[in-house]
């Protein structure tokens, strides 16, 4: 599939390994920088979104997104993500996501609004008696490559997503897209309801990582059986 992913905000905590590594499927290993993990929310636009070779459609191709992620490597040592929720107000999005990548999408109620680079979002799920998550971010005025090396490269650098099916059985799937152009943010709002929604303690402290990022065209493969 070709997509665009756009308006993207990335606000990260440092969470235990262990809290992390209870809730990962057989085959998956908590990633961890300077022995340190991390979970991250954010959200972001999906925009243009069709099969390669078909062109977007007006009113299924643009929608919101909202995920809750970790960082995880396999057996063999390839860092990937793994995303614990992924809220979308697209329906039929959520179903196809659901049965083609056996991801956790959920059904939400979504809106925005932009004002030059800064951005409001609101996220509340469908199925949750919670209240609505909001944000409020500013997109990049001079972004750059992440160093690599850096926290900023482990946190964003990565290429390959793992899920689980009914049955347990790991799989795998590749994204392709140029290096993220990201700035740090000065500061940000970002709701803390995400860990709430995933069984997690919120946090009481404000992100170790306030990240934004130039929309980048991305590639996504289809599925592969661990």
């Amino acid at each position: 599939m070709k997509q665009r992913w756009a308006g993207l905000g990335f606000f990260h905590w440092e969470a235990e390994p262990e809290m992390i590594a209870t809730r990962l499927p057989a085959g998956l290993h908590v990633d961890t920088f300077a022995g340190k993990a991390y979970l991250g929310i954010v959200p972001f636009f999906m925009e243009r979104i069709r099969p390669v070779g078909l062109p977007p459609l007006p009113w299924l191709s643009w929608f919101h997104e909202l995920n809750l992620r970790t960082y995880v490597h396999d057996d063999a040592g390839n860092p990937g993500v793994w995303f614990f929720s992924l809220d979308c107000n697209q329906p039929l999005a959520v179903e196809i996501a659901r049965f083609a990548f056996n991801l956790p999408y959920q059904h939400a109620e979504m809106s925005s609004e932009k004002q030059d680079r800064l951005i409001h979002y609101r996220s509340r799920r469908k199925a949750s008696p919670l209240p609505a998550a909001e944000f409020t971010y500013r997109l990049p005025e001079n972004p750059q490559p992440a160093a690599p090396g850096s926290l900023d490269w482990f946190l964003v650098e990565r290429y390959l997503l793992f899920s689980a099916d009914a049955q347990g059985n790991l799989h795998t799937g590749r994204v392709h897209h140029s290096p993220y152009l990201i700035e740090p943010m000065p500061e940000g709002k970002c709701s803390t309801i995400p860990f709430a929604l995933n069984g997690f303690p919120e946090p009481e402290t404000q992100p170790v990582s306030l990240l934004s990022a130039a929309p980048v065209d991305v590639t996504v493969f289809p599925l592969r059986k661990a």
